[in-house]
């Protein structure tokens, strides 16, 4: 979509300059006209380099939505795993305490 948009402004600014030029080397008879038509060509390429900005910046901010919500999953499944090794270390620790008393304890 932003390449689309960004061909689109780049197409529609040479499409005006090429438009604007003048047929022949000779200069304009009236100065009026090409200070219109230079004026129009630079409104154009400001208007067209905003809407590549906007482009961007809408760009970057899905950019950053995205990766806040890959760092909130992330940070969820590490907590989950880092529950699930707790869990797993304590039913170790709880067995070889049961294997310890076990062999404390004299054979009858």
């Amino acid at each position: 979509m932003k390449s689309q948009l960004i061909a689109l402004a780049l197409s529609l600014t040479l499409g005006l300059l090429a438009a604007s030029a003048p047929a022949s080397d000779d200069p304009p008879a009236d100065n009026s006209l090409a200070r219109d038509q230079a004026k129009a060509v630079a409104d154009t390429v400001k208007h067209d380099a905003k809407v590549v900005a906007d482009a961007a910046k809408d760009g970057a901010k899905q950019v950053a939505e995205t990766a806040k919500a890959v760092a909130h999953e992330v940070a969820a499944a590490t907590k989950e795993g880092a529950q699930e090794v707790a869990a797993t270390a304590k039913k170790g620790a709880e067995k070889a305490k049961e294997a310890a008393k076990g062999e404390k304890t004299p054979p009858p």
